[in-house]
């Protein structure tokens, strides 16, 4: 047998939701998700080093880094961003940048009908993404764009799962307003960083890696809709 591969340490701080997990490419080792009341400077490196020392792994043993590219807070996605390069930059290891709302996606189980991934983009606004089921995944079939609930609620024509970031007004908002929308549970609806460390294995390992230095997150302003 070969030597063990050399994990994957992947960061998600798009939202108050940050998350952090170990991949060794079999299992996630170890996988932390907490709410930050923006306090991500602080909460960060600590939580990093309590799920290498859980697992018994040291900091040069860490192969590469995926690292959620967002949309979501400005400031969120800067910290993580910035504390990704910078350890990647010093040990010379293969950085892999992951939209967000993918990873939240392909938590979702696969079906015919389209699945809409949200994130809190500030202001009572939804960062929103609608994917269909192809290739057994889900792919991004709609530009991505920040909008209002209400305004989400009226593009929706045909039934749909939504998943994400939604405050129990707004679902109770969606349950009574748009009865073609079916809501993913709370539990599928939390952003979990075992599929960020998922998904930037298969890149890693494909070679479709990004450049560290001039990786940058993926911000959206109001009206302003990006390629999906």
């Amino acid at each position: 047998m070969g030597p063990a591969p050399r994990p994957l340490l992947a960061i998600d701080t798009s939202t108050r939701t940050v998350g952090v997990a170990l991949y060794d490419g079999s299992q996630v080792l170890v996988e932390f998700t907490w709410q930050s009341v923006d306090f991500h400077t602080v909460e960060l490196a600590p939580t990093v080093q309590d799920a290498l020392r859980r697992v018994r792994i040291e900091p040069q043993q860490v192969g590469a880094f995926g690292v959620a590219l967002g949309p979501g807070s400005f400031t969120g996605l800067r910290i993580g961003l910035a504390f990704v390069k910078g350890m990647a930059l010093a040990r010379h290891l293969p950085v892999v940048g992951v939209p967000t709302l993918d990873f939240l996606a392909a938590a979702q189980p696969l079906q015919e009908s389209p699945l809409i991934a949200v994130l809190r983009a500030g202001r009572g606004r939804l960062a929103a993404g609608w994917y269909s089921a192809a290739g057994n995944r889900w792919r991004p079939a709609r530009e991505i764009e920040v909008c209002t609930l209400g305004e989400l609620i009226e593009k929706i024509d045909q039934p749909v799962t939504i998943c994400g970031e939604l405050s129990a007004e707004e679902r109770e908002q969606l349950l009574q307003s748009c009865p073609q929308a079916a809501l993913a549970s709370p539990a599928f609806c939390s952003r979990r960083p075992g599929f960020l460390a998922e998904a930037a294995w298969k890149r890693w390992k494909a070679g479709q890696t990004d450049d560290p230095a001039t990786l940058a997150p993926i911000y959206l302003h109001y009206k302003d809709p990006v390629p999906g």
